[in-house]
């Protein structure tokens, strides 16, 4: 028998425990399935969730570490030439009208029209050019606004494989077009993407405005990127922001739990409280308490010979069990 030399020893454990290091989920499942009465490990508790609710493909977006002086205005300069007009009581032709007259005073200007959608099942969104047309889904868990700036910085990314020229970027999301005016450190991180991208196009000798327009009054451009944002069926990546990937969650899991409490028909409690929202509470913490105890009907009057070991009291009026 030949004796293995320490470093050869040290070199067999390395390379079983980096084995082990790159396939964690394999030995847990070992272990798991040797002991099916212990408690899953977190790790596989997590994997659980996330794949039950289409979270195990999505990526975090990190956010970009910018540091922003605050003494200089940082972001966008956008055109709002309906600011003057409210959206409820102006009719849609004024609004065509109004953008016919806007076009033609930016008519050297290049248009390129954006929108974002989302639904119960997808969100996504689409970049409109003059001879083409750029939809794409992204993660579902994304929230609308990120999928309305998440077509202004892909339009701008393709505007950067052209040649320098006057750009004008059309967007229906109010929202967004006044996040990116007025970035700061807590602003969403595709802002200070757009922001970087936007830089260094100006550089280039690129001319970029963006522009707000109203949703659904005819403009043709703004209809387009409307109807091909709810089709798109290209998946562009699953990135997802920290923000969304939470309210996501928290969604899923009210849902889960609503859900679950609908279920339990035979819970008394339910018909007090059909929903999981919280009550309304009082600042009154004795006042609270009674209260809930009257809702849920456990009161000392009603269970009290519960809690003394007694027979339950007889009502003098009607001769029945309290």
């Amino acid at each position: 028998m030949i004796e293995a030399s320490p470093q050869h020893l040290f070199d067999c454990v390395a390379l079983v425990y980096d084995d082990l290091l790159k396939r964690p989920d394999f030995v847990l499942e070992r272990l798991q399935d040797a002991r099916p009465s212990v408690v899953p490990s977190l790790f596989t508790r997590a994997a659980g969730f996330l794949h039950d609710f289409n979270l195990d493909t999505a990526q975090l977006l990190p956010n970009p570490v910018i540091l922003l002086t605050p003494w200089i205005l940082h972001g966008l300069k956008f055109l709002n030439p309906f600011e003057n007009y409210d959206k409820t009581n102006t009719a849609s032709d004024i609004y065509l009208q109004l953008f016919t007259h806007h076009h033609e005073l930016y008519h050297h200007f290049i248009p390129v029209f954006t929108d974002g959608s989302k639904s119960t099942t997808q969100t996504s969104f689409a970049c409109v050019f003059i001879n083409s047309t750029l939809p794409f889904q992204i993660h579902p868990s994304c929230s609308l606004f990120t999928a309305e700036i998440r077509a202004i910085l892909h339009s701008l990314s393709e505007i950067s494989n052209y040649p320098a020229d006057n750009y004008i970027i059309y967007s229906d999301s109010l929202s967004v077009s006044q996040a990116l005016s007025s970035l700061h450190r807590h602003s969403h991180p595709l802002a200070f993407r757009i922001l970087d991208l936007y830089d260094r196009l100006v550089c280039k000798g690129f001319s970029i405005l963006l522009c707000w327009v109203p949703s659904h009054v005819g403009i043709s451009g703004n209809e387009i990127a409307d109807a091909a944002a709810k089709n798109a069926s290209v998946v562009l990546d699953n990135s997802t922001p920290l923000k969304d990937f939470k309210h996501y969650i928290n969604l899923a899991l009210h849902s889960r739990w609503e859900n679950h409490w609908n279920s339990q028909s035979m819970n008394k409690l339910r018909s007090i409280k059909p929903v999981v929202e919280p009550w309304s509470t009082l600042t009154n913490r004795k006042a609270d308490t009674i209260i809930t105890r009257l809702r849920v009907g456990h009161t000392r009057y009603t269970h009290r010979h519960l809690l003394m070991g007694e027979q339950a009291p007889m009502c003098t009026q009607c001769n029945c069990i309290m």
